[in-house]
């Protein structure tokens, strides 16, 4: 995926160590209950949208800027369905980065989906019982965002005294 260039400036100094990178994930869903997914063209898999967020933008607008330059379709943030800490990732050339992602159940409204970047092959509506195969990651925001379930947290919260 296209690494922004405020990243690229502090790997210029930092090297591959360690970077805690904020992102989201955005599970979009239609009128019809149907669930808006990409074919990454990185691994040619099926996928939920999400992206980092640019410096000074609130998580929210980063879920709804992702999810329309990656499919062209305009979405709102309805509530939060996850906060995580996920495991630090070593890409190719060595980098490594660990994601603080925030998952949202957006609603669409309005727009065609269609590949609108290099970053899908394809982007698809899936009504939820004809999912194509997802990592696990995917499939678990999918089925978190479609509850009605109350936000949920990796660990329970400390409160410093």
């Amino acid at each position: 995926m296209t690494t922004p260039d405020y990243i690229r400036e502090i790997r210029a100094t930092a090297g591959h160590r360690l970077l805690l990178l904020p992102g989201v994930t955005a599970i979009v869903v239609d009128d019809r209950g149907r669930v808006l997914l990409g074919q990454r063209s990185d691994t040619g898999r099926w996928s939920v949208v999400g992206g980092i967020a640019e410096p000074g933008e609130q998580p929210a607008e980063t879920a709804v800027r992702e999810v329309y330059e990656e499919t062209a379709v305009r979405c709102v943030p309805e509530r939060v369905v996850l906060v995580q800490m996920l495991e630090p990732v070593t890409y190719p050339n060595g980098d490594v980065c660990q994601f603080q992602d925030i998952t949202f159940r957006c609603r669409a409204t309005g727009g065609e989906a269609c590949a609108n970047d290099s970053e899908s092959l394809e982007v698809a509506w899936f009504e939820v019982d004809a999912l194509p195969p997802l990592e696990p990651f995917a499939l678990d925001r999918v089925h978190r965002a479609l509850r009605d379930e109350p936000t949920w947290f990796e660990a329970p919260v400390a409160v410093m005294e």
